[in-house]
């Protein structure tokens, strides 16, 4: 590897390094870079730049990640998700669901998602549409009440579906973005104060 090469995977190290700062992701990086990387987290996610992936695949949890739900029980985007799902489109970066829906609402995820679509859309009052086509073929939802969230059943499934494309997680709750981080994902905890409400997109095409 060349000296540039070498200088923008140790700038793009510490971007991510300063953007993920949460100690959840600090461990599962650690748990899962060479020996010489544990214990300084900017290393290893350089380490992860540098592995070769070039198909990162971001799962998000619905509710109070992409979506809110008010008082009255109206949903809407959650702020900052409607122009942050745009930008994943236009640069050609799949999205996905992993999202917790009774497992009565149908046998198959793509029969389930459509009952959850059914729900949402008939409670919403925002001015754009929710992007159900970005997630088409990748909503994954509990077949029974023992996948539900948090088992790490549908994180699993999420991760093989994805083959060897990097994969991220983004949720409102840390112990969801916890299992995540267990399990491999690149983690973030959304709408955190004093940093991006959504994991940048320039740092995920780093991924």
């Amino acid at each position: 590897m060349d000296r540039f090469a070498s200088r923008s995977l140790i700038r793009a190290g510490l971007m991510l390094g300063a953007v993920l700062e949460s100690a959840v992701l600090c461990a599962t990086a650690s748990g899962a870079a060479p020996e010489g990387a544990r214990g300084d987290g900017e290393a290893v996610i350089a380490a992860r730049v540098s592995s070769g992936r070039s198909c990162p695949v971001v799962y998000f949890d619905l509710g109070e990640t992409l979506l809110h739900t008010a008082a009255d029980g109206t949903t809407d985007y959650q702020r900052g998700a409607a122009s942050y799902l745009r930008v994943l489109r236009e640069r050609h970066i799949k999205v996905g669901l992993i999202t917790n829906v009774p497992p009565s609402w149908g046998t198959t995820d793509t029969e389930r998602a459509a009952r959850l679509r059914e729900e949402v859309d008939a409670t919403w009052q925002g001015p754009v549409r929710f992007a159900w086509k970005d997630f088409e073929g990748r909503i994954l939802t509990p077949r029974t009440e023992s996948e539900r969230k948090p088992a790490p059943v549908l994180w699993q499934r999420a991760k093989a579906d994805s083959g060897r494309c990097r994969v991220v997680y983004q949720a409102e709750t840390a112990e969801e973005v916890m299992v995540a981080s267990s399990l491999g994902f690149v983690p973030y905890q959304v709408s955190r104060p004093h940093r991006p409400a959504f994991l940048p997109v320039e740092l995920i095409e780093l991924l």
